[in-house]
């Protein structure tokens, strides 16, 4: 889908973006995945969506998520510092939750940083809820992680 207004794009993930999601990842994530993870998620997992957001046929943001029936969870978000700031994680976001709602999705979870107070507010920006917190999540530092969840209406 092209966004005419800012002529963006948002596309399904291919095995031949790798290189410049994993641009990406080491910008966004202090431990960023491995290559051979998103290969696998593409190639291998049913369950798996991810979703690309560009600007004249460059990758600055993505998306995946797990889709198992009527529930969804985000595994995977980052927007490229060179364009955060200007409402793309909301609109990325955005996006990606009525794509969920289009598929049946009715609630929609994510873990994200105990630390990372940006992220929160926009995920509460789009109706994110905090549901709890899992101890010592992240694997570099111990860090825990904020459980949230959003319940999607059928109208939007």
């Amino acid at each position: 889908m092209i966004d005419q207004e800012e002529k963006y794009t948002f596309r399904f993930m291919t095995v031949d973006d790798l290189e410049d999601v994993m641009k990406v990842e080491r910008d966004a994530f202090t431990t960023p995945w491995e290559p051979a993870i998103f290969l696998q998620e593409l190639t291998s997992n049913q369950f798996a969506h991810y979703i690309v957001y560009e600007e004249d046929g460059h990758i600055f943001g993505y998306c995946g998520m797990w889709v198992i029936m009527e529930e969804a969870q985000i595994t995977n978000f980052g927007i490229h510092s060179s364009h955060r700031g200007q409402g793309h994680g909301e609109k990325l976001l955005r996006y990606v939750l009525a794509f969920l709602r289009h598929l049946g999705v009715s609630k929609v979870s994510l873990e994200v940083r105990v630390s990372n107070y940006v992220a929160q507010q926009l995920y509460k920006k789009v109706g994110f809820q905090k549901g709890g917190i899992r101890k010592n999540y992240y694997a570099d530092n111990q860090e825990d992680a904020l459980v949230m969840w959003v319940e999607l209406d059928e109208d939007g």
